[in-house]
C-alpha cells in the first residue's frame, strides 16, 4: 500500500488549517509514518502537481489522499475515514463530530 496526501498551500505561503489538523491527528496516533508522500496543492498555482491531481480526480477538498494498493486505488476526504478504513484503528463518535468543520455545512 501506497499513501499519499496532497496538501494545499495558501497564496500567503503557509498550509491550509485542515491539512495542519490532520497531519497532527495522524502523529498523534502514532499513523505519519505510513503517509509515504506528500504533494502541494499550490493555491496560487493551477499547474502544481496536487491541483492537477485534485481536478483529474476531482477533489476540492484538501487535504485528501491517494491510496494505491493491490486491488486499485482509493481516494479518501476524511482522514478518520482513512484511519478507520485503510491504517486499522477505530475512531469514536467524538473524533466524528469534531471533524466536521462548521465551514463547509451548507455546500460552497
Amino acid at each position: 500500500m501506497h499513501i499519499t496526501m496532497v496538501k494545499k498551500r495558501l497564496i500567503d505561503g503557509t498550509e491550509c488549517r485542515k491539512c495542519i489538523d490532520a497531519v497532527d491527528h495522524l502523529k498523534s496516533r502514532g499513523l505519519w509514518d505510513h503517509i509515504d508522500e506528500i504533494v502541494w496543492a499550490e493555491e496560487e498555482d493551477a499547474t502544481s502537481a496536487g491541483m492537477v491531481l485534485a481536478t483529474h480526480l476531482a477533489v476540492d477538498k484538501a487535504p485528501f489522499f491517494i491510496v494505491r494498493h493491490a486491488g486499485g486505488e482509493a481516494i479518501y476526504t476524511s482522514v478518520l475515514q482513512l484511519v478507520r478504513e485503510r491504517l486499522g484503528q477505530t475512531v469514536s463518535a467524538r473524533e466524528q463530530v469534531e471533524e466536521i468543520d462548521p465551514d463547509e455545512i451548507g455546500g460552497i
